[in-house]
């Protein structure tokens, strides 16, 4: 069995460079959808993520379209907790950096989507 989260968002050019370029994500696939995106597949070290563009799910199938685009949240567990933190560096942090009672290390974001993502190392 695979999971792969696929995140609904207005605008798809406005998350890639925090997911591309800011966490290390390399885009796989790209579906366009007129001359914007209209869904792409991301991946980093065996993690997939998908998104799709609001647009581009009324059209694929209406049925979907989510009551309010932003609403997902991600809980990412890393191997390298100090390399998201300098990832992280000058980007808004919505939760600081925190040690949590079930021994995990996390910070807490919202991507250009709007959507939650929680980042959590072992401790």
């Amino acid at each position: 069995m695979k999971i792969t989260a696929v995140l609904i968002v207005d605008e798809i050019e406005k998350s890639l460079p925090f997911w591309v370029e800011r966490m290390g994500f390399e885009k796989t696939v790209e579906v366009p959808d007129g001359n914007r995106a209209g869904f792409v597949i991301l991946v980093q070290d065996g993690a997939e993520l998908m998104m799709q563009s609001i647009e581009s799910v009324r059209k694929d199938a209406p049925q979907f379209v989510p009551k309010t685009v932003g609403g997902t949240a991600l809980f990412i567990e890393v191997a390298d907790f100090e390399g998201v933190l300098k990832r992280l560096d000058g980007y808004p942090v919505a939760m600081p950096e925190r040690t949590t009672f079930y021994g995990m290390r996390e910070i807490g974001v919202f991507e250009p989507g709007g959507n939650t993502v929680i980042f959590a190392a072992r401790t």
